[in-house]
């Protein structure tokens, strides 16, 4: 990257890239992989362990006082943390391991806040087979390599495409619910609707104006964080249903400004639909 990046930037990046030179060469040779199953349709890989692996090293090497929220080893560091980060080794494992180039590294930065509570610094987003590297920092704007980014301008919904996440066999039934609800509001509205199979990179997307909003209930912090950022500063919105932090309750729906409203209330009536 020609820009110049912060100290917490490059921090990140620089853990990024080593982790996905691993993970290129699993992906190269993803049926010799070995595959753990940590509940239905959810798996983890030899290549998830040891990029998260990787990942800790780095990120710990730079910055040995920051805390830890990873998806695999969970958890670690001081309980009265000042800065954490929030990491998803290989986001998309599902794709990774049947071999469709749309899986993602995602990083955030947590930053504790006086009052007790934490905001999300930064935010990375790194697809290594296309070499795609979404970035954000707060107050600082959204960028894919080097260029900034911008969510869309599309203000009907009729034109509108949105991405959205699928539930699987562990989700719970009224969720499920909820999802069919949603998506039954939505189909006759819209240009058309994606499920990709990548939280993070989702939410990259409609940072980079690709979708124009993306909604999925019950995903991890790890899933959204850096996404989250990244949405807000490209001008768009990142709620929950209820216009609340997302991160406190695992649904999200992030959109452009225009639309937001439109596919937030779509899902609030898919949740509280009843049958």
């Amino acid at each position: 990257m020609a820009l110049r990046l912060s100290p917490h930037m490059t921090v990140m990046a620089n853990a990024a890239q080593k982790a996905a030179k691993r993970l290129l060469r699993d992906f190269a040779e993803v049926e010799q992989l070995q595959v753990s199953v940590k509940g239905p349709s959810d798996f983890v890989s030899q290549a998830d362990l040891r990029a998260e692996q990787t990942l800790k090293e780095e990120l710990t090497k730079a910055r040995p006082g920051y805390a830890f929220l990873m998806e695999e080893s969970g958890a670690s560091g001081s309980d009265n943390w000042a800065w954490r980060w929030v990491v998803d080794p290989l986001d998309g494992t599902t794709n990774f391991l049947h071999g469709m180039p749309h899986w993602a590294i995602s990083i955030g930065l947590e930053r504790r806040l006086p009052d007790g509570g934490s905001e999300i610094a930064a935010g990375l987003v790194y697809n290594p087979v296309v070499d795609e590297m979404f970035w954000a920092e707060k107050g600082a704007g959204a960028f894919v390599n080097e260029r900034r980014l911008r969510v869309s301008a599309r203000r009907e919904i009729s034109e509108a495409v949105f991405a959205t996440g699928i539930p699987f066999g562990a989700v719970a039934a009224p969720k499920r619910f909820a999802f069919a609800r949603t998506l039954s509001i939505l189909m006759p509205q819209v240009a058309g609707i994606r499920r990709f199979g990548a939280a993070a990179l989702d939410l990259a997307w409609v940072a980079a104006g690709r979708y124009d909003g993306y909604w999925e209930l019950g995903i991890k912090p790890w899933d959204m964080s850096a996404g989250l950022l990244l949405v807000r500063e490209a001008g768009g919105y990142a709620t929950d249903p209820d216009d609340a932090d997302p991160r406190d309750t695992g649904n999200v729906v992030a959109a452009n400004t225009h639309l937001h409203a439109r596919l937030r209330a779509a899902v609030v009536e898919g949740l509280h639909a009843r049958g």
